[in-house]
């Protein structure tokens, strides 16, 4: 027993010694932390937040007249207030540049950075096209950041930078292989786009995996896809 209490002594004094040489770095590290996570709080209720709100607030117009677009049409005066700010209808619009320079780290922001990649694609501005589409992040919205790698392509495919633009519509299909609404669309874009620059082999790939994976696609059950198929040398 003197022997445990021996040990537990030594033990005891090894703890109170370490605690004594280092019970200021210790209470400065605890400190710190409970800084650290008071400002994290603090920034998320005063800053954050506030900036997530400013932003929605401020993109609402812009986001409104940008679904109107795409719904019915795009045309240069309205992707121009869009992109660049104005007043329409005596309605003052903050244009998508001004939010995403100011609050482009925000949701809103992210939304704006894929609206305006949208609007420089319309307007064959190229280069901010592909800029701002780079930029956005999808969010595992799978559906929407197919439509970006899509633009994307159309942007290269512009530019006659095929090897990019091919890469992207690629890219596009492969977001989510079981998305039967956008993959298989994207499928057929990338077949379409490889015969066109004479990559049959690759057309013939990307209309076996529509055909293959997407029985119910219009594509396939209207005959379309096999004639594609036998127009490349391909029966089935």
């Amino acid at each position: 027993m003197a022997t445990i209490d021996i040990e537990k002594n030594e033990t005891l004094e090894k703890v109170q010694g370490f605690w004594t040489k280092n019970s200021k770095i210790i209470t400065y590290v605890g400190g710190a932390i409970i800084l650290l996570a008071a400002s994290w709080i603090g920034y998320n209720k005063l800053i954050k937040e506030p900036k997530e709100l400013a932003a929605s607030e401020s993109i609402f117009m812009a986001e409104n007249i940008f679904d109107k677009m795409s719904a019915v049409g795009f045309n240069k005066d309205s992707v121009n207030i869009v992109l660049n700010g104005g007043n329409i209808d005596g309605m003052n619009v903050t244009g998508l540049i001004k939010i995403i320079n100011s609050n482009g780290d925000t949701k809103a922001g992210n939304r704006a950075k894929y609206m305006a990649g949208a609007c420089y694609l319309q307007t064959s501005e190229f280069d901010k096209a592909i800029k701002f589409l780079k930029d956005f992040d999808g969010n595992n919205a799978s559906q929407v950041q197919s439509k970006a790698y899509v633009m994307l392509g159309h942007a290269y495919s512009e530019k006659k930078q095929t090897k990019e633009a091919m890469e992207y519509y690629e890219k596009a299909a492969t977001v989510n292989e079981k998305d039967e609404a956008i993959t298989p669309d994207a499928l057929m874009l990338c077949a379409n786009y490889a015969e066109v620059n004479n990559m049959n082999k690759e057309a013939v790939d990307f209309l076996k995996k529509v055909k293959q994976n997407f029985p119910t696609y219009i594509s396939v059950s209207n005959g379309e896809v096999d004639k594609h198929l036998a127009r490349l040398g391909e029966f089935e």
